[in-house]
């Protein structure tokens, strides 16, 4: 697939942003779990947070090939970043483009896609993982409020976010037809951040647990109409896909870069290490695995763009992009030696980060799931 004019220039602005203002001190946030805040209001600047949104409502009006991309560039500068702005964009974003009413898009989407708030996405649970349809959160009507009480689990932005949408169950006897979505101010009465959890990479992002206790919003809070949670959940996981695999891109893509760049410098027998074929070989598969998990990446964005399915090709770019950017991140730590291994190196870090890829939005092995079901 070949980019045009706009999505090149767009790519490449992206990624000098990232290389100057996040990679130089992503290190520094990662050992501090800093949320930099002072960084996303320069991504705001730069339409990172709408980029599919339409101009009239406050975004850039583009596509999710340049979405693809712009998650690439700035998850090769900072990982937990690239999250947190991955999460706001879909299926926070997506979900109020497809289903939000007049008013819903107004007052929570056009200062979503303008970067004046931060979005989360409350699905998971402690006993539910992919299995949207095992809900136990509930969310009860009490004239024109609803009530919301449950517990929601590693939740992005769950602290530092402005408003999220919360999967609630409305009809215990309805199964996945009971299911109802809504949006919920953080600073609501009864949104409680429970716990902020010690993660093993992501620093700067935050991952919370949310208890809902008689969390009390408005009617007209209710996203589309009641029983139809689990459709909005599973449209808005559909491009959250295909932005997870253009992270675990963008994470690789920064740990083989730093390979490369040593074993061209790094001498042993003679000769840099870069020119023993053990070490060249092991970074050729790396080229071509980053390469191949875009092509699937731009292949499910061009789907989604056309306005055709792509939840086979998303579940495919996901599992391929996150699964390779593991090993690519392995395969960088072993070309640095004992060097990839401390921190001093950044390839520990990257590592560290891009581990949750195979997890979140889906495990690796849901994503087989939905391959095998569309063979």
């Amino acid at each position: 697939m070949l980019l045009n004019q706009d999505q090149v220039m767009i790519r490449d602005a992206v990624r000098d942003f990232a290389q100057a203002e996040l990679w130089p001190h992503a290190a520094k946030w990662d050992k501090e779990h800093h949320f930099p805040k002072e960084v996303h209001k320069g991504l705001a600047a730069l339409g990172a947070y709408g980029i599919c949104v339409p101009e009239e409502l406050g975004g850039a009006g583009l596509d999710y090939v340049t979405l693809a991309l712009v998650l690439e560039e700035i998850a090769a500068g900072d990982g937990g970043t690239s999250t947190v702005i991955s999460v706001t964009n879909c299926p926070v974003n997506a979900i109020l483009m497809r289903y939000g009413n007049a008013e819903q898009k107004k007052q929570w989407l056009e200062p979503l896609a303008q970067g004046q708030m931060l979005g989360a996405f409350c699905l998971t649970e402690p006993h539910v993982g992919s299995d949207a349809s095992a809900l136990r959160t509930t969310a009860v009507k009490e004239g024109d409020e609803y009530v919301i009480n449950g517990v929601k689990q590693f939740i992005t932005s769950g602290k530092n976010g402005d408003v999220a949408i919360v999967l609630a169950v409305t009809d215990k006897a309805a199964g996945k037809k009971g299911m109802s979505a809504f949006l919920v101010p953080t600073t609501a009465p009864g949104y409680v951040v429970a716990r902020l959890e010690d993660k093993l990479g992501q620093h700067s992002s935050d991952t919370a647990q949310i208890n809902f206790d008689n969390c009390r919003i408005p009617a007209e809070n209710l996203i589309g109409a009641e029983g139809e949670g689990y459709k909005i959940a599973l449209g808005g996981l559909e491009g959250g896909r295909i932005g997870i695999a253009a992270q675990s891109v963008g994470m690789a893509r920064s740990a083989f870069e730093v390979a490369v760049a040593y074993a061209k410098e790094r001498q042993s027998f003679g000769t840099a290490v870069f020119n023993h074929q053990a070490v060249g070989f092991r970074l050729a598969d790396c080229a071509t695995q980053i390469e191949a998990a875009r092509q699937l990446i731009w292949h499910a964005a061009a789907l989604r763009d056309a306005g055709q399915p792509c939840l086979k090709e998303a579940a495919m770019a996901k599992l391929f992009a996150s699964e390779m950017a593991e090993k690519v991140c392995s395969v960088a730590i072993q070309t640095l030696g004992g060097y990839g291994y401390v921190s001093d190196f950044p390839v520990e870090r990257i590592y560290r980060d891009v581990r949750v890829c195979q997890i979140y939005e889906g495990t690796s092995d849901v994503q087989k799931i939905i391959i095998t079901r569309s063979l």
